[in-house]
């Protein structure tokens, strides 16, 4: 790995200086492991914990097939779906692996007794298979995570319609939290010039998911002028979004949970802000009933901030605790565009309001490759910005996880893999200066609030659980991550 990175590092690496290089036998990937997958049975979702389901094993690296690429990664994210993936929730994701791994002698690979998960990734190719004439080693890049197999004509209009499509890290294998990476080279795009490895590989995931979800015409074909609400608007996902809908001319109304989450946004942009902690909205009654005085509300509220309008577009993705509320409050003939449910996937939701306004509810699953492209293309002109706030190291994946399963974090959470340290890979420092209070901004936003942070986990007892993971670390469970 060393050979590797020293070449990466050089100025006067040639692609031919790559090709010589040797592949290393095995590399050091974040993976859960097929014989744990019911550690945490009986617990609640809040209770599980990816800090003792993650590990950080050395594995082999895999046989690189026609159309690939073997990436080395010099970082990568954490996304939801690490999260979904350490917790083994919805279900374990080895189910993924085993049905992948019965389509073909090649995709045989990849059921194994060990998942490398991440779905987001920069870095450098090393090596490519027969057939791909787009990459080279060498070539900086960063990597989308659809996975297609595009052997059925359903695919050929629209990629995230093909019957074999997967998200690469998630219902695959070999992703992106290690220090090599197997991608299909049509996942690859240009890594943007101006940007450090970590920072490049923040948008990935949640940029393409966000463009296709409110920008694109799969999604809610956003215009200039719309009242966009936005669930989550400072968080992994939202932060995109609100993006978006300012770069887009489009009002956001960006629903955050704290007044640091609210004071992102408007350092983004947005003027119309809802706390609902502040405001204290209750949209169920009990675990059965919801509340539709509730509902009403909240759209009471949302007049307020527009003027007196409804918004014609809800950027969904809490799911369970908050459709019903965003049913309501979209105007008559609006959009409400779904991508995920991280507080549960049994929406209810009053069915008079969509039919009777002729309301649409639209499902969005990440992009298809020219809408990841388009996407990652505004991130490398300075249109869309990364909105990372916090970076760790591979060792400490299991930690980035937990804060982004508790909601500890803003934004996107880093994981540097080879690159040794932050800030490393910057090409384009013109632009970058130009940018850089953009680019900054979520960090900025972190070390302002890491005093409250801190007396908040406390709160929670994290300290404690700090601890107690440290004593691990020293045991019997040092491969924890």
């Amino acid at each position: 790995m060393k050979e590797i990175l020293d070449a990466i590092q050089s100025q006067d690496s040639t692609a031919a200086d790559f090709a010589a290089l040797s592949i290393p036998e095995s590399y050091r990937a974040v993976t859960v492991h097929k014989d744990e997958t019911e550690m945490f049975a009986g617990l609640t979702t809040r209770d599980k914990d990816p800090r003792k389901s993650l590990h950080l094993d050395e594995v082999p690296v895999p046989e690189l097939g026609p159309g690939e690429a073997l990436v080395a990664v010099m970082a990568s994210s954490v996304n939801y779906n690490s999260v979904w993936t350490s917790i083994f929730e919805p279900m374990s994701t080895f189910g993924f692996l085993e049905r992948y791994g019965k389509l073909s002698e090649l995709t045989k690979r990849h059921d194994l007794p060990y998942h490398v998960i991440g779905s987001d990734l920069a870095g450098v190719v090393l090596r490519t298979g027969p057939g791909v004439n787009a990459w080279h080693p060498g070539d900086e890049v960063v990597a989308h995570c659809l996975s297609v197999e595009l052997e059925s004509s359903d695919g050929h209009n629209d990629t995230m319609l093909d019957p074999e499509q997967r998200i690469w890290g998630f219902e695959t294998n070999f992703g992106g939290l290690a220090e090599i990476a197997l991608v299909k080279s049509n996942q690859l795009m240009p890594k943007p010039q101006h940007l450090s490895w970590e920072e490049a590989a923040a948008p990935g995931l949640v940029n393409s998911t966000a463009y296709r979800q409110l920008v694109s015409r799969n999604g809610a074909g956003m215009k200039q002028g719309d009242n966009v609400l936005i669930w989550g608007a400072s968080g992994g996902l939202g932060s995109y979004a609100t993006q978006f809908a300012l770069a887009g001319g489009a009002n956001p109304i960006c629903v955050v949970s704290s007044d640091q989450k609210a004071d992102i946004c408007r350092k983004m942009g947005a003027e119309a802000i809802i706390d609902r902690n502040a405001e204290g909205y209750r949209f169920w009654k009990d675990e059965h009933n919801q509340d539709p005085r509730e509902w009403k509300r909240f759209g009471k509220r949302i007049r307020e901030l527009t003027g007196g309008e409804d918004v014609d577009i809800v950027f969904e993705h809490p799911g369970r605790e908050t459709f019903g509320a965003s049913v309501y409050v979209t105007r008559k003939g609006g959009t409400i565009v779904t991508c995920a449910s991280t507080s549960g996937y049994n929406h209810e939701y009053d069915n008079r309001y969509l039919w009777m306004s002729l309301k649409k509810i639209v499902g969005s699953h990440f992009a298809n490759y020219r809408e990841a492209w388009e996407a990652n293309r505004l991130v490398a002109k300075g249109k869309i910005h990364p909105t990372l706030s916090k970076v760790y190291s591979l060792e400490e994946t299991g930690q980035a996880a937990y804060d982004v399963h508790r909601n500890l974090h803003q934004g996107k959470v880093g994981v540097l893999a080879l690159a040794p340290r932050e800030g490393l890979g910057v090409r384009n420092e013109e632009l970058r200066e130009k940018h850089i209070d953009a680019i900054n901004l979520f960090r900025d936003a972190s070390a302002e609030g890491t005093s409250k942070h801190s007396r908040d986990a406390s709160a929670e007892g994290t300290d404690k659980h700090s601890r107690d993971a440290s004593a691990e670390r020293t045991s019997k469970h040092s491969r924890n991550v």
